[in-house]
């Protein structure tokens, strides 16, 4: 469990028992936890959208087009080094699989703001001189005492001949998403009984600017306890970090992490959610760019196994950089 605030959880708390609209956001370290309503989040600079709610609207004005990100690629020896230092620790049994990521310098014709409104996605958030995130993964959902999480895991160009046939029969994703269930599973039995996996290995085709990707999700659903609400807080912190981005086992997988990436991901892989004054949705903090002093970043990665081939991983990492505009 994220050590967070006792601000934060007392303020998330009161606001579920009022059963007031909010939106929050954690970062992956848990360092950082952010809770506004809808209209103090705008004047604070922060945008956001779900799939069942925005509380922006979006300019009528004509902007510049946004265009796809200028890559400027990890250098391949310096990815070659960490891929193999998770390979060690992956024949030490140490983790049986590791979510590694890195930051790719980039340069955009135009600001987050914009890549912001143009950006297609279920889940868009912007943070003022800060990050713009156009995530396509669910965190969790709740339906009352319903409690449900999508891990995504597994990626293909939906270009290639027989794609969708060829991702699912591949042995190292199919590995990957097995450990990722049984992961979250075991995360949702910390909060929720009745823990099952209801759709198992299903695809979804998101677009990008060279094609379009298939990803691969679950769906897994438990039942939280009566009057859960009254600890909402404490429910959410203790499913963080996400597991599909981060690991398994899940504590030392992420002391790796922190000893490898020398750099904290901050927002990047933590979560945002927003509740609606019933029921929470939330999502993932993937594809996301940075402005970091001056200079754009986008951070990426993949899921590393025993069976992971470094060249694939290392195309993964950039394939993944790119804005879902028209």
């Amino acid at each position: 469990m994220l050590n967070v605030s006792e601000t934060f959880i007392n303020r998330f708390n009161l606001y579920v028992s009022q059963k007031e609209a909010f939106v929050f956001l954690i970062d992956f370290e848990g360092d950082i936890a952010l809770i506004y309503t809808p209209e103090t989040a705008l004047k604070n600079g922060i945008f956001f959208q779900t799939p069942s709610y925005q509380n922006y609207q979006k300019p009528n004005h004509k902007k510049i087009k946004c265009q796809q990100p200028d890559v400027q690629p990890v250098d391949f020896e310096h990815y070659k080094r960490k891929f193999n230092k998770v390979q060690q620790h992956l024949q030490n049994g140490d983790s049986y699989l590791l979510n590694l990521t890195f930051k790719t310098p980039i340069k955009l014709n135009c600001g987050l703001k914009e890549i912001f409104f143009q950006a297609k996605s279920p889940y868009k958030i912007y943070v003022k001189n800060s990050f713009v995130c156009f995530s396509p993964e669910i965190f969790v959902r709740t339906n009352d005492r319903q409690i449900l999480t999508y891990p995504m895991k597994g990626t293909i160009d939906a270009n290639i001949p027989d794609a969708l046939e060829k991702l699912l029969a591949n042995k190292k994703e199919k590995y990957e998403h097995h450990t990722i269930v049984d992961l979250l599973r075991n995360d949702l039995s910390c909060v929720a009984t009745k823990v099952n996996v209801d759709k198992f290995r299903y695809a979804d085709r998101i677009n990008i600017s060279s094609g379009d990707l298939y990803q691969i999700s679950s769906q897994i659903s438990g039942l939280l306890p009566e009057n859960w609400q009254n600890k909402a807080a404490e429910t959410f912190l203790k499913l963080l970090p996400a597991g599909s981005v981060s690991g398994a086992p899940k504590p030392k997988t992420l002391e790796i992490i922190k000893n490898l990436e020398n750099d904290k991901r901050g927002f990047y892989t933590g979560i945002f959610g927003y509740f609606d004054g019933k029921n929470f949705d939330s999502a993932v903090l993937i594809r996301y760019i940075e402005l970091d002093n001056g200079q754009y970043f986008y951070r990426s990665g993949g899921g590393i196994t025993a069976l992971s081939k470094l060249t694939d991983e290392y195309h993964e990492l950039i394939q993944k950089i790119y804005v879902p505009t028209d």
